[in-house]
């Protein structure tokens, strides 16, 4: 026989019962005669209110199709399973076997309306001797610590319908060493935990931590003297690589070929390779970006340079990178920011980057030209990976642009400094830094947040993921994905095709 979980969960800020079953096309005409049953795109459920009518509800109509597991509710009972054909019609019978199991139930199921909780909590303590729940307990506490404003650690007294929930939760993971359960930090996953814990009277401690004093990094003891040859140079512009992505090339491949500095590069080893790569982990402390890039910088060399392509540096190991969730502001925190800048051209800056979704290399580079008004569009032009796109623009941002125009009359570039040439990527860092302190925001933030909170805004008032794609100039979906797991807002409203089906 088929099993239906029942998990207690806080959806918009109200107690509901999470109804989890497989597909099952008679399950789910079933599940549509409780009243306000509704389907979750988040949890891929439908889900219910959570009283005890409905849990009666439930019971009676799968008594003889599946077992009710109400292991996240009850704590250790064991699956119900209602077969008993004088229970027809009868709601209340349906859960006249509990009775016999673990006692009287009282009047909070059988007379009373009200949260099943309060029952669930008396079936339990008559049966195990405390509250499963834990209602009220002052010593029943939920410590969330987030450390360096990106990660939450959290830990709470162990239950069933808890860990269940927790597992809801994206990134989830529990640490068994250490005890506790740790998520990206992001200001709607923690109040979907607050609000999740402070139905069952927990009380909540949160703490904004710094993560302990990193270790010690050891400066490189050698210098860069060594000169890069002149045809890796010559290679990347024939392959037409970027500005930034030759200097950070630059960077990289000359910092290996120092550390080998008394060696011919074409007698350097698979072997020597890894040891660089190995002091760069161990002693100096590198990330795993910085990692990447001296790998690629080393493979350009020989397999695009030397043009050595059967040798094994094509197997050099890449480091798995960090899933952490970038930094979004809100809309109001957007808004605080803006207001709080006064020069005009600084103002028409930040709203250029925010209304079209840039990056700050191609907000530098946009040229006059490239707004086009009449079609309300920003046109992007050999942005990363060579690419062209279209991205939108606001109503409200060419207002600003023409005031702007009218005041500055850029000739060339659309935002040129003192001297007519493009602007510098300090000066917009600078004017972020100043307007984000005299706005109160206390958040790491950078110009590229301000990318991240547009793509977030616009998923979360509607617009489709493929659209932002596109906007953004991701190449890949999944790229553009990482959005769906900062925003939770607005899922819920999404409706299922299936509902659309007579079944």
């Amino acid at each position: 026989m088929k099993t239906i979980q029942i998990i207690p969960v806080v959806h918009r800020n109200e107690n509901r019962l999470l109804v989890k079953f497989g597909y099952d096309s008679k399950f789910i005409s079933l599940i549509k005669k409780v009243e306000g049953a509704t389907f979750s795109a988040t949890h891929k459920s439908w889900h219910i209110a959570n009283n005890p009518e409905n849990l009666k509800e439930l019971f009676r109509l799968y008594k003889d199709v599946a077992a009710v597991d109400t292991t996240a509710v009850f704590g250790k009972s064991s699956k119900l399973q209602v077969t008993s054909s004088k229970s027809v019609g009868n709601p209340q019978s349906a859960v006249s076997s509990e009775k016999k199991k673990t006692g009287e139930m009282g009047d909070d199921v059988n007379g009373r309306k009200g949260d099943c909780i309060t029952a669930i909590n008396k079936i339990a303590g008559k049966k195990e001797g405390k509250l499963f729940f834990m209602q009220g307990e002052k010593s029943s506490v939920v410590s969330i610590d987030i450390i360096d404003e990106k990660k939450i650690i959290l830990r709470f007294p162990l239950a069933r319908a808890h860990v269940a929930k927790m597992k809801t939760l994206p990134y989830c993971y529990w640490h068994k060493e250490e005890k506790h359960w740790s998520f990206p930090y992001t200001p709607n996953i923690k109040s979907e935990i607050e609000n999740y814990f402070k139905q069952f009277g927990f009380e909540i401690e949160c703490n904004f931590k710094k993560s302990k004093t990193k270790e010690l990094k050891e400066k490189k003891s050698y210098s860069n003297d060594r000169k890069i040859p002149d045809e890796y140079f010559e290679m990347l512009k024939i392959k037409r690589y970027s500005s930034n992505t030759i200097n950070t090339y630059k960077k990289a491949f000359g910092d290996f070929i120092n550390y080998f500095q008394s060696k011919e590069l074409d007698k350097i080893t698979e072997r020597d390779i890894r040891n660089y790569l190995l002091y760069l982990i161990e002693k100096r402390k590198v990330s795993a970006s910085f990692q990447n890039q001296i790998i690629n910088a080393i493979k350009f060399y020989y397999e695009k340079v030397l043009k050595l392509d059967k040798l094994p540096y094509i197997y050099i190991d890449r480091p798995f990178k960090d899933k952490i969730l970038p930094t979004v502001l809100s809309e109001e925190e957007v808004q605080r920011i803006i207001n709080c800048i006064d020069n005009l051209k600084h103002k028409t800056i930040i709203l250029t980057i925010y209304s079209a979704g840039l990056r700050i290399s191609e907000l530098i580079n946009l040229k006059v030209s490239d707004i086009d008004s009449g079609r309300k569009a920003v046109i992007i032009k050999g942005a990363k990976g060579k690419k062209d796109r279209n991205s939108l623009l606001s109503e409200k941002l060419l207002l600003y642009l023409r005031k702007y125009y009218k005041e500055y009359k850029p000739k060339k570039w659309l935002f040129e400094g003192q001297l007519g040439e493009q602007y510098s990527d300090s000066s917009i860092y600078n004017i972020l830094y100043s307007a984000c302190k005299k706005a109160g925001i206390n958040k790491k933030v950078s110009v590229h947040t301000l990318r991240h909170s547009f793509a977030t805004h616009l998923l979360e008032r509607g617009t489709d993921l493929r659209y932002i794609q596109e906007l953004l100039g991701h190449s890949s979906s999944k790229t553009t994905e990482i959005y769906t797991h900062i925003t939770r807002k607005g899922m819920e409203q999404i409706k299922s095709p299936l509902d659309n089906l007579e079944i």
